[in-house]
């Protein structure tokens, strides 16, 4: 095999937590060619190295052409893994030419050259793509590494990912203050139910009072709820998601929903607390054993007073005394 093209997931949580499954197969020897949606390619920047990296516009016969016109460039003896369960996936790699390797699902198993079966247990997501490509390697005769990821995430962030957030905080004369990193927004709905927990307005004021510098970076698009959902917390200048990563490590301590941001943080290894009230922590909680989670979808969104009580804590160096209190990465690992 000369190398190996990889279908990542379309959203910002995803492809941070499918890093081990990255990782496992760099240790496996394989050239990877990323196949992602392009904000992917600033957040990897560090992690991908020298491998090559194909922006997925989600236009199927476009997608379709850039992987076949990127294999014609660089030769036969290639393969492809499909990490999303969709059919696209499987069939943009199968109509470039490429056998594929991915889960048995949506109906895609004949566009399969390996098809792998979902295991009978729920996964976390970052086990369920790390088992999907250890079953791989083992059927190509490749080395298959440990049995399960470890407790981190492990994003690498770059010097110009540094500097990009040093260049924002001096914007927002926050310069090396200490502050408490908010993200008051979450893309979508779970189920027909809102994502965002309704109490960061009302803990922002808290931690204000308390002598905290409470700040905010939304994406342009979402600047306008993060306003409406915070409105007392400081905006900082948009960044890129490299950037933002960097961001996350710079902040005492970061507070936000279970969303893109809450893995981008997990990855980058911040400290952070993550709030639930409508999705499954056990499915897609922060894999880091600096996260605590609060909430969830059976008991439902935190109060605003035990948020504040467990932020205190945590920038005390204490650990919080809320009872739900978890460390995913670290009890899962």
């Amino acid at each position: 095999m000369t190398r190996l093209y990889v279908r990542l997931p379309n959203w910002v949580g995803d492809v941070c937590m499918s890093l081990p499954t990255l990782s496992l197969l760099h240790a496996a020897g394989l050239p990877v060619v990323l196949c992602a949606r392009p904000w992917a390619q600033d957040l990897l920047a560090g992690v991908a190295g020298q491998d090559d990296f194909i922006a997925m516009r989600g236009r199927f016969w476009q997608d379709r052409a850039a992987v076949r016109a990127h294999c014609r460039r660089a030769g036969s003896g290639a393969a492809a893994l499909a990490l999303p369960d969709s059919l696209s996936s499987a069939a943009v790699f199968r109509l470039a030419g490429l056998p594929v390797a991915g889960y048995r699902d949506d109906g895609r198993s004949p566009l399969l050259r390996w098809p792998v079966r979902k295991p009978d247990a729920s996964l976390h997501a970052v086990q369920s793509w790390y088992h999907l490509a250890r079953e791989t390697l083992g059927r190509w005769g490749l080395p298959t590494g440990a049995a399960g990821p470890g407790p981190e995430l492990g994003l690498t962030l770059t010097d110009t990912h540094r500097a990009q957030a040093q260049a924002c905080l001096d914007q927002a004369n926050l310069g090396q203050k200490p502050f408490v990193l908010i993200a008051p927004t979450a893309t979508g709905l779970h189920r027909g139910r809102n994502k965002v927990w309704p109490g960061f307005a009302e803990l922002t004021r808290d931690l204000l009072s308390r002598g905290l510098q409470v700040a905010m970076c939304p994406p342009p698009a979402e600047v306008d709820a993060a306003r409406a959902n915070a409105p007392d917390a400081l905006l900082l200048p948009a960044v890129g998601l490299g950037a933002f990563a960097a961001l996350t490590t710079r902040a005492a301590l970061v507070i936000c929903n279970d969303s893109g941001v809450s893995h981008v943080a997990a990855a980058a290894g911040a400290r952070q607390i993550t709030l639930f009230g409508v999705t499954q922590r056990d499915r897609t909680g922060p894999w880091s054993s600096r996260a605590h989670c609060m909430g969830s979808d059976r008991s439902g969104w935190p109060a605003v007073e035990d948020v504040t009580r467990a932020a205190e804590a945590l920038l005390n160096g204490h650990e919080p005394d809320y009872a739900p209190h978890e460390l995913t990465g670290a009890a899962r690992a």
